[in-house]
């Protein structure tokens, strides 16, 4: 049985473990070294695989904590790439070495994402509070662009970094990067300790629109994540030009709409709760007591989410609201309410340009 179109499975991540070998600041698990009790065994991941590919045929991203911590990442990788999902795999990318990635390549994920917050090592690593985490994951990049096996740089914005943004989207061009996605920071787990390093409205909107002019002046694909708002600006920016807005609707660069927690994507923890993503810590539901199809169709929360009529404040109000929805995450942590208002939003609904949305 599959979702209907509107709900339609497209993405999952999957914190295949908690344990990991740097301290980030931002991390929004607060990952450590572990041991992590409750971490799913192999057969129960198999089993979620199996689950995950009769509701449809997503892109299930191995993430952590570190996923190459885990011993049977690649059994997994292997057992849904036999399934049709497409495999990819989230790593800081310091642990990566040729015969890790001749694995990765034979199990069958189809790209490697590698974090970089910084253009220069001392900025990342500050951020990454382990020295020499930018030259291995430089050195990981390396080997990964020697095994022709494709690679996206992602980053994490602060206000420690964003004077550096122009700079890292330039070295994610120099080593031959397919993709560049940038993620607004989002204050859970340790991150929260870093809420006053968000930038602001204001900030975030100019990124955001400087972000989408370099679309057609880069060669690699570029993304916003965590920043639903990015989807409201291609909107605004295709009108004012005359021009329809066009999407790429497929695979890991897809731009479908801001906001996709609980409506095309979820995240499923190290010990099998089900949420909206990883930022929103809201159990959805536990595999160890129900499916995933089950979860994916029935979760009230995620019923919640795909029902707009119910968002509240100027989200609610909003006439980009099903192509934004705004970060509900944000909304959570700000108002205790995942509903209420994205509160990095400088947009206006009641302003004159609401009239010719």
């Amino acid at each position: 049985m599959r979702n209907s179109q509107d709900n339609q499975l497209r993405l999952v991540a999957w914190e295949v473990t908690r344990r990991c070998n740097l301290n980030c600041a931002h991390c929004r698990a607060g990952s450590e070294r572990g041991p992590y009790p409750g971490e799913l065994d192999r057969a129960k991941c198999l089993e979620i695989l199996e689950q995950i590919s009769l509701v449809g045929r997503p892109i299930v991203i191995l993430t952590g904590g570190e996923p190459l911590l885990r011993e049977d990442v690649f059994d997994l990788a292997e057992q849904g790439t036999q399934l049709g999902l497409r495999m990819v795999m989230a790593t800081n990318g310091t642990l990566l070495t040729p015969s890790l990635i001749k694995r990765m390549k034979t199990s069958g994920i189809k790209r490697v994402s590698i974090s970089i917050d910084g253009a220069d090592e001392h900025q990342h690593d500050h951020l990454r509070k382990v020295p020499g985490a930018f030259s291995g994951a430089m050195e990981g990049i390396s080997l990964l662009r020697e095994a022709g096996l494709e690679f996206q740089i992602n980053t994490t914005i602060t206000r420690q970094n964003v004077g550096q943004i122009k700079d890292i989207l330039g070295l994610a061009v120099q080593l031959g990067a397919a993709a560049h996605h940038i993620f607004l920071l989002v204050p859970t787990g340790r991150a929260k300790e870093m809420v006053n390093q968000e930038i602001d409205a204001q900030e975030y909107e100019k990124l955001l629109h400087w972000f989408n002019q370099r679309k057609d002046k880069v060669s690699l694909q570029l993304k916003a994540t965590c920043a639903p708002h990015y989807y409201r600006i291609l909107r605004q920016q295709a009108r004012d030009k005359g021009e329809q807005v066009r999407f790429d609707t497929h695979g890991l660069d897809a731009v479908t709409r801001g906001c996709l927690g609980g409506i095309s994507f979820c995240f499923i923890s190290h010990n099998g709760i089900v949420q909206p993503c990883g930022y929103l810590e809201l159990n959805s539901g536990a595999l160890g007591k129900a499916t995933f199809q089950s979860i994916w169709q029935g979760s009230r929360v995620f019923n919640q989410l795909r029902d707009f009529s119910s968002y509240k404040g100027k989200c609610g109000r909003c006439q980009y609201l099903k192509s934004c929805g705004g970060c509900r995450a944000r909304a959570y942590e700000a108002t205790g309410d995942f509903l209420g208002e994205e509160p990095l939003c400088a947009y206006d609904p009641r302003s004159k340009d609401a009239a010719h949305g």
